[in-house]
């Protein structure tokens, strides 16, 4: 697995630890004030599944520029490097549906009805808290995905570094003979106009 899909994915665990654990330091919950902590969490977590949404489907669109920016580069990228933007789209669509259900799901209006017994409101809870944890932790994960990989572009692109894992070795190589063939080429020709 790749340094910058392992940073990602611990910075993401981290945050959605944290916010396991200020779930557990709440303390068990009866029915009736776990309705009453929904009603006023809700709106915070639709806030969320709203920034989630907002700043993966940015992200998913700005990748685009991100392989346009690849695609120029002088030195030419490993397969690598187009894997871990695969990645961060690929992490970043699940993150979209992810925010998208939880949205969803949590503007039923469940307090509002009295079908639902009181006992079920624990559970929705917590699964609502949970989600939160998730999406947060997500979006973190994809974001330090990201940074690491314009990061590296940053690196190859402007300050022009070629001896990063990423830059493709071999084909740098080849065309930098192909480009001292059609150099020497070019001389001979200018040779032969000259003597005519």
């Amino acid at each position: 697995m790749d340094i910058i899909i392992k940073r990602a994915l611990v910075g993401g665990a981290v945050s959605t630890l944290v916010m396991g654990i200020g779930t557990f330091i709440l303390g068990e919950i009866s029915g009736y004030r776990a309705m009453d902590m929904l009603s006023t969490s809700l709106s915070g977590i639709n806030m969320l599944c709203n920034t989630v949404i907002l700043a993966s489907s940015t992200i998913l669109a700005l990748m685009l520029t991100l392989l346009s920016i690849s695609r120029s580069a002088d030195s030419r990228l490993t397969k690598k490097h187009y894997r871990n933007v695969l990645h961060i789209a690929k992490y970043d669509t699940i993150l979209i549906v992810v925010a998208t259900i939880t949205f969803l799901m949590l503007n039923l209006p469940i307090i509002e009805s009295n079908e639902v017994p009181e006992n079920w409101y624990v559970a929705i809870y917590y699964t609502s808290l949970g989600m939160a944890s998730v999406l947060g932790g997500g979006l973190i994960a994809i974001v330090t995905m990201l940074y690491g990989t314009i990061a590296s572009i940053i690196l190859i692109v402007g300050l022009k570094i070629t001896d990063h894992p990423l830059v493709d070795h071999e084909e740098a190589e080849d065309a930098k003979e192909e480009q001292e063939k059609q150099e020497e080429e070019n001389k001979k020709e200018e040779k032969r106009e000259s003597t005519k």
